[in-house]
């Protein structure tokens, strides 16, 4: 160590013992965050900026759209995104791709995800048919036949397919079952893991914390929002993300981390707008689960 003095050394030492003091967090992993509540910013071409700002608040890892979403379109060059997000000391193993992209240009998106050093590729909705959240038991079947497909062609590539859920997956089949019940079930568990959306659980998914623990090992990501439980109930399979910062809602943080991290959750994300990430993210950093 040539030219540096003990002093040098210890004051770099201990810089580097404050940055990972700040991206500390339950699950001893990067704090994450969705990068579309911010992708206006994105659009606006200004990424570098927002991968600055969410390095700065002690986001270690964020979870991307592909360009085939409107406002990711400007990050087409997958090297490029890698170099930006190297700059800011950021990670980017996870993004969001929607169906039709996967069904028509599946492989140009696992390449773009290659040269940014992508492993998972999560789909927001299998979005298909339904009228008053209801669907019917052959389209849930034919879309998870669809989808096992999708993610045999993409772990071929080393990628993970992840299923996310959304207000298809809330609706019910004629036997009033959950989509997302019947999914578990048909969905290879080998070949599509699963993303838990925090503010699904009012709209009829139900508590994230008996899925962890029922299926061990499926559940490896989770999109963070605060939920009030005490609100008023939400249309059948309808979203409804509160804007409420993570730690001041209803929901008990630590059972759901303690339970998340023993089921083998790999990465979570906070998807809320900025000055709610903020606030979520002051209180991760505080976690203790």
């Amino acid at each position: 160590m040539t030219g540096v003095s003990r002093r040098s050394f210890l004051g770099a030492a201990a810089a580097a013992a404050a940055a990972g003091s700040l991206r500390a967090n339950p699950l001893g992993m990067p704090i994450g965050s969705q990068t579309y509540p911010h992708r206006q910013r994105i659009k606006d071409g200004d990424f570098a900026g927002l991968c600055r700002d969410m390095a700065g608040l002690g986001i270690g890892t964020i979870e991307l759209c592909t360009p085939t979403y409107g406002e990711f379109a400007i990050l087409s060059d997958g090297k490029q995104v890698k170099k930006v997000l190297d700059d800011h000391g950021l990670t980017c193993y996870s993004t969001h791709c929607g169906m039709r992209a996967l069904r028509t240009r599946q492989q140009e998106m696992i390449a773009w995800a290659k040269d940014i050093g992508i492993t998972q590729m999560a789909t927001a909705s299998l979005a298909g048919p339904m009228q008053n959240g209801t669907t019917t038991l052959d389209a849930v079947k034919k879309l998870a036949d669809e989808y096992n497909a999708i993610a045999a062609e993409a772990a071929k590539a080393g990628i993970q397919q992840i299923l996310h859920d959304e207000r298809f997956e809330m609706a019910k089949v004629e036997d009033g079952r959950v989509v997302y019940h019947v999914l578990l079930e048909l969905l290879d568990p080998k070949l599509v893991k699963m993303q838990f959306q925090m503010s699904s659980i009012r709209g009829g998914v139900g508590d994230p914390v008996s899925y962890f623990k029922k299926y061990p090992g499926r559940f490896i990501s989770m999109h963070l929002q605060g939920v009030d439980m005490n609100a008023p109930p939400p249309p059948p399979a309808h979203e409804t993300p509160d804007n409420i910062p993570v730690g001041k809602d209803s929901l008990d943080w630590p059972k759901i981390f303690r339970a998340a991290k023993k089921s083998g959750l790999k990465n979570y994300y906070v998807e809320q707008p900025w000055d709610v990430t903020v606030q979520s993210v002051s209180y991760l950093k505080t976690l203790k689960a």
